[in-house]
């Protein structure tokens, strides 16, 4: 790989803390960001940074009773940015973050809970604001905020000994006030496909190994591409453009990190740049290159995906333990704030993606 020419990842700042950090996330239309962990008490940790002169410093800290692993600002429109959240103990709460108040909470699941996504925060365009949960109980949830009771729950079987954890869970799909689907990754490599407007499993697959972190390219356009990251040190790229009755969507599986890859990270301004976050302390940057045909037919003329390449532009090592979160700023291109295991936060910076 020649990286003389490619994208350079740079830290700009690093900052320790004193408690583990699970998600970090800006704030829309600002130069501040939300992180979101666990003390070393179990107490929930909720703190809002703000750069300034080459510097963050933080601006106000809430102390919420438990863990927080993972937040969305999705469902939230740009007036409000208002932050949900889910925490240890199953609880969605979304907050005010100027003032740290709860606006809505519920109990969304038994035991703890693992992830979150917000859609519709755009406007009436896109449908309605929801949230989407999942946890360790092997539910996913769709949440409307105007209403305490799940608008959709998803459950595993009674018959099944085991109920596989549900890891991840994304929107997409969301092009217009109609549609709308989500993805749910779960710790036994089932991958979950669900139309929301059908209100049925539209496909499902198993990659083998637990589903750590999934991702829609763009989640508010007819259905592009989407990333799964996995354990033992694999990603698959789906093409979600055509779908076959026997095959389903085609894709491709990669290599990366020789360790867990704990999530994957798209670009707001180019959606075929993206990337993967590194069990192993390090982050890959990845173009995602179209092939010249993206449907051929079979024997039976039934059109069928052909799956793109993907090329490693560069990879940076940024931490001593798994990198948990990173999230890619809306406004400036290449900025991007991320967390990892050995108790840092870094301002990053990535150069040159306008060439890409």
């Amino acid at each position: 790989m020649d990286t003389s020419d490619a994208p350079q990842i740079l830290e700009h700042i690093s900052h320790s803390l004193t408690f583990t950090p699970f998600d970090v996330k800006w704030i829309p239309c600002s130069a501040r960001f939300c992180l979101f962990g666990q003390s070393p008490s179990a107490k929930g940790v909720f703190q809002i940074f703000q750069l300034k002169k080459g510097k963050i410093e933080m601006v106000s800290e809430f102390k919420p009773e438990y863990g927080i692993k993972c937040s969305t600002f999705e469902a939230s429109s740009l007036t409000d940015r208002d932050v949900s959240i889910v925490d240890f103990n199953g609880n969605l709460i979304t907050y005010d973050i100027e003032k740290g108040k709860e606006k809505f909470s519920v109990k969304a699941h038994e035991g703890m809970a693992n992830t979150i996504h917000g859609i519709g925060g755009e406007g009436p365009d896109y449908g309605a604001p929801e949230l989407v949960t999942g946890g360790y109980d092997g539910c996913v949830r769709v949440w409307d905020p105007r209403q305490e009771s799940p608008v959709v729950s998803l459950e595993p079987s009674e018959s099944e000994e085991i109920k596989p954890d549900c890891w991840c869970v994304k929107f997409g799909n969301a092009f217009n006030a109609e549609e709308r689907c989500i993805v749910a990754g779960y710790d036994n490599g089932d991958v979950k496909l669900f139309d929301l407007r059908m209100n049925m499993l539209q496909w499902d697959t198993n990659l083998s190994n637990g589903i750590c972190g999934i991702e829609f390219d763009r989640p508010n356009i007819p259905m592009n591409k989407l990333v799964c990251t996995t354990l033992e040190s694999k990603f698959h790229v789906f093409d979600m453009r055509t779908y076959h009755p026997e095959k389903g969507y085609s894709g491709l599986e990669e290599m990366a990190h020789k360790s867990t890859i704990w999530g994957v990270s798209h670009f707001p301004q180019n959606r075929d740049l993206f990337t993967t976050l590194g069990g192993n302390g390090s982050i890959n940057l990845y173009k995602y290159k179209y092939p010249t045909q993206r449907s051929l037919k079979d024997l039976d003329d039934v059109e069928y995906g052909v799956p793109g390449t993907v090329e490693l532009l560069n990879e940076k090592s940024i931490a001593q333990q798994p990198v948990v979160s990173l999230d890619w700023n809306d406004e400036k291109f290449g900025l991007g704030v991320m967390c990892s295991l050995d108790q840092q936060c870094k301002v990053i910076i990535c150069t040159k993606l306008n060439l890409y």
